[in-house]
């Protein structure tokens, strides 16, 4: 009987997931779990500005603005203001006013600030406290005076906001505010009431109604305000964490984030585990109706109308490594997932034609795949003040024009990013307004227009054009001198070796050399600085979805060697600065697409980048998920996600069942071997016995 036993509660226990790693409480109910592989440094909207960081933050603070989460190109809509604020200039240009209107009712998440008796702790209580809930929470409004302070909070010189010095050149007053700070801020000891300090170019209207007032005319403007930069603080957080011991005990608004967005972070510890939960004040806000053509055949618009969140928690879990975060995705255990370089293969595959699809394995699962072109470029860049590559001389244009063909981008996509690329054809990003579409997306120069897409020109243009640059057979004419060219990069290890063979091999197809200096980062910014680089490679994220935010780095006012700005090419083109000049100023209209093109007529043309790409981001989402799609621009997107807790149970059983069959074969055996010595032993008992 006893075998029998023990074989029975092992096949019992088939029907349990054994390698779950949630509680067993937790099942069933509306969790999205995900996970994360950099510590957040900074959860304080003021100083916070890498990816990491913002994807919690963005789900606990909410600025006036965002961007819709469907429509594309990007595009400004309301979250707590009443509507996209209208630019409106005063004294004839000096000055441009933005009215943001702030939604009545709005209320922040439970918190100890909002309680005046959680001011005057003291250090024996505090030091016992294990979370800053465990005492009592209240709440209150939101009102215009906590975005006025959260602005002031960018000149503070207790904290460091990476915008500040942008910022101080647009909003009216805000130097001047900063050096006031300074000289007021002598007790270092005490909590710095920013509410005591005008800020001259941020006023009050009414208690839903703040004015910005900024020099000239800036439209890229309204974007910030969609940044949580410029999202509230409320005064009383602040005062509450500047309590003496709470510092001590990581209790700090760079730690406990205090906000009015749809999720309240309740368990802080990066090294392990962070849990968002749903904000029990949070208003409602409803899912987008509109979206782009094909949304709603994705079921993107199913949940139209319907308030958010959908989500009631969001468990996010430390992965160090790769393989564990995929095998835990393929186990059901995560909701979503990016693709490993090293996973590539086993989750995705590439047509002949170049069609990207799924694995059979994936597909098996229900697994779904989405793509999404970054804002990024990342380029080969030329320095304008190279006396052989750089210039406006028709020699110089020829030879770049020549290696803009050799170099294939399209190539490189394909060995080095399994194909996740977009050769770029221009300086714009995609879904950024301005950007050329179809043929006019072509970049003459270097790809022909043929069969409906661009094809890159033959190997043969760039030897003529090397010709007649001077360089016949890659030597220079007059003096026979082979052509040796410098490219500066950043070493990141052994596994640069295919990728420096590559480049090279690029170059000796038109038989010019190419020598690579690869170094550390800090050498690399030195030598741009100095304007000492010939080629080099860089990149550029928009900070926000407009062609100023990338046709900048081209406008020689802009030049790293003079004025230490974003354009590291040091690229001067009269005619283009004076184009840039009068497209930063006007608003998205038939008149700026036109400024636009000539632009990129003109980039296309001079070539201070010869050729780049655009990252195209892969991620991967279990059919239980609902409603992603990918955002480049924001990362306010867990309030739009649903999840089917019921079916994702199931699975999870299906695809974790135990394989006991060994462990029940080895058990049968040593019971049948153990059977002729317990005979034995009865037989010797009874005879003993006798």
């Amino acid at each position: 009987m006893r075998p029998i036993l023990v074989l029975a509660f092992l096949a019992a226990g088939c029907a349990d997931v054994w390698n779950d790693p949630y509680l067993a409480t937790d099942r069933g109910k509306s969790i999205l779990y995900s996970a994360f592989t950099e510590r957040p440094k900074h959860l304080d909207p003021v100083q916070s500005y890498t990816e990491d960081e913002q994807r919690f933050i963005q789900q606990v603070y909410e600025p006036p603005l965002q961007y819709h989460y469907l429509k594309r190109p990007y595009e400004l809509a309301p979250l707590t203001a009443l509507e996209v604020p209208r630019a409106v200039e005063v004294q004839g240009g000096k000055y441009t006013v933005y009215t943001i209107r702030i939604r009545p009712g709005i209320r922040y998440q439970p918190h100890p600030a909002f309680v005046p008796e959680n001011h005057g702790l003291d250090s024996a209580r505090i030091a016992r406290l294990e979370t800053p809930y465990a005492l009592a929470l209240g709440t209150r409004e939101l009102t215009a005076d906590d975005y006025i302070y959260e602005i002031k909070r960018l000149a503070s010189p207790r904290l460091h906001s990476p915008i500040f010095g942008l910022m101080a050149e647009y909003i009216v007053g805000l130097q001047e505010f900063s050096e006031r700070l300074k000289r007021f801020d002598t007790k270092k000891g005490e909590w710095l009431d920013l509410r005591k300090h005008r800020l001259e170019g941020v006023e009050k209207v009414d208690e839903h109604t703040y004015r910005i007032r900024i020099k000239g005319r800036y439209p890229q403007f309204a974007y910030w305000l969609a940044m949580p930069f410029f999202a509230p603080v409320p005064w009383e957080a602040e005062k509450f964490f500047h309590q003496p011991g709470m510092a001590e005990r990581n209790f700090t608004l760079d730690w406990w984030p205090v906000g009015t967005g749809a999720y309240m972070l309740t368990e802080n510890d990066p090294n392990a585990r962070m849990v968002l939960e749903r904000n029990p004040n949070f208003r409602g806000e409803a899912y987008p109706a509109e979206g782009e053509p094909g949304d709603a055949k994705e079921g993107l618009l199913a949940d139209a109308g319907k308030a958010m969140p959908f989500v009631d928690r969001v468990v996010f879990t430390r992965e160090k490594e790769n393989i564990p975060y995929w095998n835990k995705f393929l186990q059901g255990y995560y909701d979503s997932s990016a693709i490993p370089s090293d996973t590539f293969d086993q989750a995705v595959r590439v047509a002949v034609g170049g069609e990207i699809g799924l694995t059979p394995e994936m597909e098996a699962k229900g697994i779904q795949l989405r793509t999404s072109v970054d804002t990024t470029i990342l380029y080969l860049g030329v320095n304008w003040l190279d006396g052989v590559v750089g210039g406006d001389s028709e020699r110089a244009r020829k030879l770049r024009q020549a290696l803009a063909i050799a170099v294939d981008w399209e190539e490189y996509i394909s060995i080095f990013l399994n194909g996740r690329g977009l050769v770029a054809q221009d300086p714009l990003a995609p879904g950024i307004f301005g950007q050329p579409v179809g043929r006019e997306a072509v970049n003459p120069q270097t790809h022909v227009w043929r069969d409906g897409a661009a094809r890159r020109r033959p190997i043969e243009d760039a030897r003529k054009l090397l010709v007649e640059a001077g360089y016949p057979d890659g030597r220079n004419a007059k003096t026979g001198e082979p052509l040796v060219l410098y490219l500066d990069t950043v070493g990141r290890g052994p596994g640069d070796k295919p990728r420096f063979d590559w480049w090279r091999r690029q170059f000796a197809k038109i038989s010019v050399q190419l020598e690579i200096r690869d170094t550390d980062w800090n050498r690399f910014q030195e030598k741009i600085r100095k304007g000492s680089q010939q080629l080099y490679i860089l990149g550029w994220n928009a900070d926000y979805p407009d062609p100023e935010n990338f046709l900048f780095l081209l406008h020689g006012a802009q030049s790293r060697m003079k004025t230490q700005g974003e354009n590291t090419s040091n690229y001067v083109n009269p005619e283009f600065d004076r184009l840039f000049e009068r497209m930063k100023n006007v608003p998205n209209s038939p008149e700026r697409l036109k400024i636009i093109h000539q632009m990129v007529d003109i980039a296309r043309r001079d070539l201070p980048w010869v050729g780049g790409f655009h990252p195209v981001s892969y991620g991967l989402a279990h059919p239980w998920m609902m409603n992603g799609k990918p955002n480049n621009m924001a990362r306010n997107n867990l309030k739009y996600l649903r999840v089917d807790a019921g079916k994702r149970a199931a699975k999870r059983r299906e695809w974790n069942q135990p394989v006991v069959w060994p462990a029940l074969l080895i058990i049968a055996v040593l019971v049948a071997g153990s059977i002729p010595a317990f005979v034995s032993y009865r037989r010797r008992e009874r005879m003993a016995a006798r």
